[in-house]
Order: structure tokens, then sequence, then C-alpha cells
């Protein structure tokens, strides 16, 4: 069966499901995460890819803005640029998805389905996240100008001030404070529904209800999966986005899996199925 035929058969299964909302544990987070890592050593290349796709839009942002001389910028738009990262991982959705079937795992169609799968309302989730982006930066400039004005300052003397004066610390708390409720909203609105658009024939408003129902299912689990993803973006962009080459494709890999246990779909097995037939 070609790569063609087999997602036609997979999207005709599709279109009549309806998610159902599983509770997840904490164990399913670190097995999730456990299932990620495998998936990565197992097809290590289509992750290296990915991953260094997402690091050099990275490091083209931080030549953009060292080329504005905005380098106080750099720290919110390097943070927000992780909203947009669910949307780059499609393509380890297809990968792990063909693992977990059996099926064969080629370039041509990795990249057809992570450019096809899931319409039109997976691009309305990508304008979701950018919104999300913009407001988050509109925010973070509007934080810096209530505290240091018109006044632009290096990179080097904001990291001083907040260090050393009680209005930068009070700056870096506030923005951090905002942000995190920011991010909280987006997590909840995005931690299934990219790779259930991307799986399954649904809109994208039923995506991202479907996605804040998993968050209220297991309020605790999905905490504890926030805050790994934080921890190990934080720790790439520490490396200036060189640990992205890696840390995106597990955390890729593990969100398809953490999705697969906390969504039931009629069909799965038949689309699986059509998958290993290829």
């Amino acid at each position: 069966m070609t790569d063609n035929a087999a997602g036609s058969a997979a999207a005709a299964v599709a279109k009549a499901d309806v998610p159902t909302v599983r509770s997840v544990a904490y164990v399913d987070v670190f097995d999730a995460l456990a299932q990620g890592l495998r998936d990565f050593r197992a097809a290590p290349l289509y992750g290296l890819f990915f991953g260094g796709v997402y690091a050099a839009g990275g490091w083209v942002l931080l030549f953009l803005l060292n080329w504005m001389e905005v380098n106080y910028y750099v720290y919110p738009m390097a943070t927000g640029f992780a909203m947009i990262a669910p949307f780059i991982a499609a393509g380890l959705y297809e990968v792990s998805r063909r693992l977990e079937a059996g099926a064969p795992l080629t370039w041509r169609g990795v990249l057809a389905s992570a450019r096809t799968a899931g319409g039109k309302d997976l691009s309305w989730m990508v304008v979701v996240t950018t919104f999300a982006y913009i407001i988050w930066i509109d925010i973070a400039i509007a934080l810096y100008l209530m505290f240091y004005g018109l006044k632009p300052l290096a990179f080097t003397e904001l990291v001083t001030a907040i260090v050393t004066t009680p209005a930068g610390a009070l700056f870096f708390l506030v923005g951090n404070a905002v942000g995190a409720l920011l991010a909280a909203i987006v997590f909840s609105l995005t931690v299934v529904s990219f790779p259930l658009l991307f799986d399954r024939h649904v809109d994208f408003v039923t995506a991202m209800i479907t996605s804040c129902k998993v968050v209220l299912a297991s309020p605790g689990p999905m905490a504890l999966w926030a805050a790994i993803i934080a921890v190990l973006l934080m720790v790439s962009f520490l490396s200036v986005f060189v640990a992205l080459v890696a840390v995106l494709p597990v955390l890729g890999h593990a969100t398809w899996h953490l999705y697969r246990r906390a969504i039931a779909m009629k069909g799965d097995h038949v689309v699986l199925l059509a998958l290993a037939r290829e």
C-alpha cells in the first residue's frame, strides 16, 4: 500500500471518530517520556532533522535580535518561542505513529504527513499559538516600558539590573508570573490538540476543548508534564538552542505517546492496520 493510499484509508476511518478523555497517572508521564526517548533512538535521523530545524529557527531569531540591537527582547522571545514547538513536532508524531504500527519509515511519507495532516484545522491551531506568542511579546514590551521607559538597555545591563535592584527583581517576577499564566493557558489548549488534529479528523475547536478536558481530568500529572517541558526547554535556551536538537524530538515523541494514553478513539485498530499494511 502506498503512503497516499494508507493515509486515505486512515482518514476515511477517522472522520467518524469522537475523542474520549482518559485519566493519566504520574507513571504514564514517565512512561511516555521513556517511550519518547526510545523512539528517538529508533529513528535518530528524523529526530535530529526536526530538532535541527527548530534550533535553526532559534538561531535566526537570536541573530535578528542582535542585528536590530534589541537584545533585551531575547528572554521573552526565546521563552515564547516554545509555543510554536508542537507544530514543528508534527513530523515526529508521524514517526512515532509508524513505529507504533510497525510501518516502514520513509522520508517521503513522514514529510508528506507533516505537511498535509490536520489540514486547515491544524493551520488554525498554528494561528492560535502564534497569536498567543504575539500577545506574550506585547506584554513583555509593555512591562519593559512600565519599568524602564524608552531607555534601551543591553541584555547584560538588564540582567545586572534584575540581580542588583529591587525594581529589576520586581520586573523579572511580574514578567515571569504573567508569562507562566499565559503558558499555562496555551499548554491546556495544546497539550494533546496538535497530535489529535494530526492523527484524526476533528476540528480545531474540538481539539482544544478535548485538550482542556485532559488537563482537568488529570491536573497533577499534566502539571508534572508541563514542568518537565519547562525544565528541558530552559536547559535548551541556556545552551543557546543547541540542546533543542535532541530535546525537541524526545518531547515530540513523548507527546504522541501521552496523547495515545490520554485519548481513546474509535477505529484505532483500523488506522494502525492501514499504516502497517503499507
